[in-house]
C-alpha cells in the first residue's frame, strides 16, 4: 500500500534530490557563462570607446593649442595693425576658441563620470585580475 499512497511516484528521495541540485548547477553554470560573455563584450566595448574618447581628447588638445597660437599671434598682429577684417576674424577665433574650451570641458565631465561607472562595475567584478587589467588600461586616461 505504500506505492499507492505516493500517486505512482517513485521511493527515491535521494535521487529527486540529486536531480534538483544537478538542475542547480547546470543553470548556476550557464549564468555564470552568460555573465563572462557580457563581461567579455563589454570590456571590448569599452576599451574601444576608452580609445577613442582618448584620441579624441588628444585632438581636443592639439586644437586647444592651435588655438591658443592663433589668437597670440593675432593679439600680435592687432598690437601692429588694427584694421576691421582683422579685428572681425580675431573675434571669430576667439569664439571658437572659448566653444573648443567648453567642449574639451564637457568631455572631461564625460570621460570622469565614464571612468566612475567603469570603478563601480570593477568592483563586482569576481576575478581580481580582471579588475587590475581594467585599472591598467584606464589608467592611461586621467
Amino acid at each position: 500500500m505504500e506505492n499507492g499512497d505516493n500517486h505512482g511516484e517513485t521511493s527515491y528521495p535521494n535521487a529527486d534530490q540529486t536531480e534538483i541540485e544537478n538542475k542547480k548547477t547546470s543553470t548556476l553554470e550557464s549564468s555564470e557563462t552568460l555573465a563572462k560573455g557580457l563581461s567579455s563584450t563589454l570590456a571590448a566595448i569599452i576599451k574601444d570607446f576608452d580609445s577613442k574618447a582618448q584620441q579624441t581628447f588628444t585632438s581636443q588638445d592639439q586644437l586647444s593649442q592651435t588655438l591658443d597660437r592663433l589668437t597670440r599671434e593675432l593679439d600680435k598682429l592687432l598690437e601692429d595693425a588694427p584694421m576691421p577684417f582683422i579685428m572681425q576674424h580675431a573675434a571669430k577665433i576667439t569664439a571658437v576658441r572659448k566653444r573648443v574650451l567648453s567642449l574639451n570641458s564637457v568631455l572631461k565631465n564625460v570621460q570622469r563620470r565614464l571612468d566612475n561607472i567603469d570603478r563601480m562595475l570593477t568592483v563586482g567584478v569576481p576575478h581580481p585580475n580582471q579588475h587590475d587589467k581594467t585599472n591598467t588600461e584606464h589608467s592611461g586616461l586621467h
